[in-house]
């Protein structure tokens, strides 16, 4: 395929989640600002999180004691949807410009350019992912939990949500981030999202019939660095992008520690184990 553009590759070492958010906003700032080329960003969390969408309130869905005992961070994120916990996972964020060779515009149209790239990697896994056809964006739905009902254009294999995404815009610029679980612990995500009425064990047979993760569903069990490297490789032939493997300035980073309270937790979690 021909290369169209040149884009940045950056992949950052386990991070807090509010510094984690916190990176992606300044990445949002340097290509609105003409900065900086498109990213494609991989990154992982220490300690695993709990991110919240921008609009959803915490209180009466998030059991933060259990997530203070487990060692659970919670933060915010600058874009939507609902909770995510970002434990044994892939996580990616892309900043574009909203319309390009690559993507059309608009919301739907570039989240589908996206759904593409997803689908080919978990294909390449021997996972068949078919697009989702239910709700539309912006819904909360019944529960608080991201995996539990796709949107349009969101994986699902099995009838299970395979992958979580969420996106913002503005300046001309969009940023998705988006979530590929390896494995899931789904004792933790109920305990996390305690405050729901039923017994746990009913709400992890629920969860069950609707969550998916890789490892749940491969015969070989695949590692984060494993789906990482695959995913990169994807998106850059899928796309004809040419992936350049770069670090954050110091003027992003810089940037990035200034916003960071901006998407701090409510509580400082311990250690993790």
């Amino acid at each position: 395929m021909l290369l169209t553009e040149t884009w940045r590759l950056i992949r950052t070492p386990p991070l807090p989640g509010g510094i984690n958010m916190a990176v992606d906003e300044a990445l949002f700032e340097s290509v609105a600002a003409g900065r900086s080329l498109p990213v494609l960003r991989l990154y992982r969390w220490s300690p695993p999180a709990l991110t919240l969408g921008y609009a959803q309130s915490g209180e009466g869905e998030v059991d933060y004691d259990a997530c203070r005992e487990m060692g659970i961070d919670v933060v915010r994120r600058s874009t939507g949807g609902r909770a995510v916990l970002h434990e044994n996972e892939a996580t990616y964020c892309i900043v574009s410009p909203e319309r390009s060779n690559i993507f059309p515009g608009g919301i739907l149209e570039n989240y589908r350019v996206i759904a593409g790239v997803l689908r080919q990697m978990l294909n390449s896994f021997g996972l068949e992912a078919v697009l989702a056809s239910g709700r539309r964006r912006g819904g909360e739905g019944e529960s608080g939990v991201c995996f539990v009902s796709p949107s349009v254009h969101e994986l699902v294999h099995n009838g299970c949500k395979m992958t979580g995404s969420a996106q913002r815009r503005g300046a001309g610029v969009f940023l998705q981030h988006g979530s590929i679980p390896v494995d899931l612990d789904l004792d933790r995500l109920c305990r996390a999202l305690g405050r729901r009425p039923g017994s746990l064990e009913k709400r992890k047979e629920a969860l069950a019939s609707k969550v998916g993760w890789l490892n749940r569903f491969l015969y070989s069990p695949a590692a984060v660095d494993q789906v990482e490297d695959r995913l990169i490789e994807t998106f850059a032939q899928h796309l004809g992008i040419a992936l350049e493997t770069s670090e954050l300035s110091e003027e992003e980073w810089e940037r990035a520690k200034k916003l960071r309270g901006n998407f701090e937790s409510v509580y400082d979690p311990p250690a993790p184990s």
